[in-house]
């Protein structure tokens, strides 16, 4: 809550961070009668350092625009009406226990967690899910990583554990499917990516179809066929092993399953397997003498991540750095410290973990993929999905198959959207409860993307609400409450979070020990307790989560500089709101990242039993039958292009972009030619889920074969529609059977005149 001190903000410059991409990078904004009019790079943010792409300058679009929420709002008859926020609450809480009561548990679905900037909402959306006995959160990393967390999870014992490129010490760095420049992945990315170009003594290796911005500064560019990685990765396992140059030293203090993972590659023929991804046989060698002889670290991203073979590849991409020792060493890729993972182990072997029920597919890091959402509705089954609380999430536009989204969101009995905006998801709504963004609230983010370092930055509301929004956290509370899942709350426990917060902790401490079931419940206690008193069910979350955090963040932390000892957490806390340009708020032990691991044995396990059919099939011969195609989608489609003018469906307001060529349908020239198509003419795209129409861009960087389209446009703004939906083109069964990741880089289509 802002203090006198911010009262007038007119004409002052407020820290803060950008919420349009992971790296979140720092920022400082202008504000003149309560609206941002400018933003800028903070030089004294000690993660970015005074960098900043192109969206961190824009984010005035994303906080105001003619679609911001600022009252809840009901679905009649005749549209949207307004409600007032406790009768919105009392019938959503009397509509979800009457659908718990007819149907269980399993009929409901959480689909959120804060997105790119706001993750303190999932502290009171998985609660409120998990306190009304459901398991079953949907969230975007669902759509993107839980093939490669579930890999690292088999590698490192946990899902979470992911092992991150360390950069800034690495002799080579090579990046896969990744297109750093653009999508970015790393702090400071294009300084990055410079200081290896320009370094005699570094190298810049880049493994993707096209010439892309970062392809074209590196030291190597291998311009695979498209959806031949993970022949490419195996082929690539099999030379180091058929030369004998695997770190057999590492294999044998570090490793375990090596003997069975490696029976795998025995007899496979690399030479045919290049053939087919269109590269030649010395430059591929070449690459595995590099990386079995330079210190190096691998930056896989959405390339390989949404594309044929999704988890298979994470897994071969885990075992190559694997057998080159390149896991858990400086300049290797990393294990990093984090206060809190993006996510929670879920083993799909245990059989407490939920699958869906129509669709068989498992939890991977406590996430289910979006991909099957629309089947679990309309699935027809007494136990299915029936109603859908969705917060701050737009999955009509973020997620594969708008077309089976707006089908299936047609057919729940209560959809539920807690939104900055009037989305598309929103519209379809029987609720829309209005909240705050992240420049009218406190919140952060637990992206861990540094090391050895963990930093925090507290992000503080640097202007006002408009209107009658709530943090996210404060509506799910609200709802906690009202479906009675919130403990009574002694007196004296409220009186007790007026005055300082040790003494708080205390009191919360004898509370806790007294009434045990509260413990599970402790997010809605602290909203109604702290959060009250500091005017935040945000800042109350993070506060007992520093208070309670785990003894591997607490030694990181004591290597920071804070003390170890009941106080470390308010210390740290304290710190964060003296600091609004961040925090280190820990540092990892670069000398033994591998005591990490969470392996029952302590070592990296690499037999992995779910791997060995599935890379059997992956052959050459078997490949190139997959790969032929056929007359009626002869082109590949790449949906998600990265660019300087895409975010998701953050930015609503297509004003960000005035004077630029956002969104087109880019091709190569030669193919453009040969179906009689010119530049700036418009065109339709179809697939086997359906056509959309947008301009035609002609550009020599796109692979002869392919057509790139980016995401985050299709937005309706104002009474029209801006821009390609790329998801109209994807299916949502078109899927990694593993992970049901969507494979948006590798869609069949075809192209021709509109």
């Amino acid at each position: 809550m802002m203090g006198a001190a911010d009262k007038s903000m007119e004409g002052v410059w407020r820290k803060t961070g950008c919420v349009l991409c992971a790296q979140n990078c720092g920022l400082e904004v202008l504000v003149v009668d309560d609206r941002i009019v400018k933003s800028r790079p903070d030089r004294d943010n000690p993660r970015s350092q005074g960098y900043c792409c192109r969206k961190g300058l824009k984010v005035a679009h994303h906080q105001h625009h003619a679609q911001r929420l600022t009252q809840p709002l009901k679905r009649t008859s005749a549209g949207f009406a307004p409600i007032s926020w406790e009768r919105a609450i009392a019938e959503i809480a009397e509509r979800l226990r009457g659908l718990l009561e007819r149907h269980g548990p399993r009929c409901l679905a959480y689909m959120g967690g804060g997105g790119q900037g706001c993750h303190l909402e999932a502290a009171y959306g998985v609660r409120l899910l998990r306190g009304l006995g459901s398991h079953y959160h949907y969230s975007a990393l669902g759509q993107e990583l839980t093939g490669h967390f579930w890999a690292g999870g088999r590698f490192l014992g946990r899902q979470y554990l992911g092992a991150i490129p360390d950069e800034h010490h690495a002799e080579l760095l090579l990046g896969l499917g990744w297109n750093g420049w653009m999508s970015h992945q790393m702090p400071q990315a294009r300084r990055v990516l410079d200081a290896i170009a320009k370094d005699p003594e570094r190298l810049l290796v880049i493994i993707d179809p096209r010439r892309s911005e970062t392809a074209r500064r590196a030291d190597l560019h291998l311009a695979l066929r498209p959806g031949t990685d993970a022949l490419l990765l195996k082929a690539m396992i099999a030379i180091i092993l058929n030369e004998g140059w695997q770190d057999q030293a590492y294999l044998d203090a570090h490793v375990s399953g090596w003997d069975q993972a490696r029976g795998w590659f025995a007899g496979f023929d690399a030479a045919a397997a290049l053939e087919v991804c269109g590269l030649k046989t010395a430059e591929v060698v070449d690459l595995c003498r590099l990386l079995t002889t330079r210190r190096w670290a691998m930056h896989p991203d959405l390339g390989v991540f949404m594309n044929r073979h999704s988890t298979a590849v994470s897994y071969l991409y885990y075992l190559l750095m694997t057998i080159c020792g390149a896991i858990g060493r400086p300049g290797g890729n990393v294990i990093p410290g984090y206060l809190m993972p993006l996510g929670a182990h879920s083993d799909e072997r245990d059989p407490r973990t939920w699958r869906t029920v129509a669709t068989g597919f498992p939890a991977i890091m406590g996430v289910y993929p979006p991909n099957v959402m629309p089947e679990e509705i309309e699935s027809g089954r007494p136990d299915r999905l029936r109603a859908v609380i969705c917060g701050q999430s737009n999955p009509l536009r973020s997620y594969a198959d708008t077309s089976a989204y707006e089908r299936a969101f047609g057919k729940l009995e209560l959809l539920v959207t807690c939104e900055l905006a009037l989305t598309e998801t929103a519209a379809l709504s029987h609720y829309v409860l209005p909240c705050r963004s992240a420049y009218e609230s406190w919140d952060t983010t637990f992206f861990t993307w540094t090391w050895p370092g963990v930093f925090m930055q507290l992000r503080r509301p640097v202007v006002r609400p408009a209107g009658e929004q709530l943090e996210a956290a404060q509506i799910f509370a609200r709802l906690g409450r009202a479906l009675g899942l919130a403990p009574e709350i002694p007196d004296s426990l409220r009186q007790a979070a007026q005055g300082n917060r040790p003494g708080f902790g205390m009191a919360l401490m004898s509370y806790a020990q007294a009434q045990p079931a509260a413990q599970a419940m402790m997010p809605f206690v602290l909203a109604q307790t702290l959060g009250e008193s500091l005017g935040s069910a945000n800042l109350a979350a993070l506060w007992g989560l520093l208070m309670t955090a785990p003894k591997e963040f607490r030694a990181n932390a004591a290597r920071a500089g804070f003390a170890p000892g009941p106080l470390q957490g308010e210390a740290i806390f304290q710190a964060l709101l003296d600091h609004p340009e961040g925090v280190w708020i820990g540092q990892a032990d670069p000398a033994d990242n591998l005591g990490g691991l969470r392996t029952q044995d302590k070592r990296i396990n690499v037999a992995v039993p779910e791997m060995a059919e599935w890379l059997a099939g992956i052959e050459p011969a078997a490949e190139a039958r997959a790969l032929a195609g056929d007359g009626q989608f002869p082109l590949v489609l790449n949906a998600g292009r990265h660019m300087d003018y895409n975010a998701n469906t953050l930015m609503r307001d297509p004003a960000w972009n005035q004077g630029k060529r956002a969104c087109t349908v880019a091709m190569n020239p030669a193919d453009a030619s040969g179906l009689g198509l010119a530049d700036g003419q418009r065109v339709r795209v179809t697939t086997a889920a359906g056509s959309e129409q947008g301009e035609l861009e002609l550009s020599d960087q796109v692979r002869s074969g392919t057509v790139l389209i980016p995401h985050g446009f299709g937005l309706e703004y104002e009474g029209k529609v801006h821009g390609l939906n790329v998801n109209r083109l994807t299916s949502a069964r078109h899927r990694d059977p593993l992970a049901g990741t969507p494979l948006h880089r590798f869609v069949p289509c075809r192209v021709e005149a509109a």
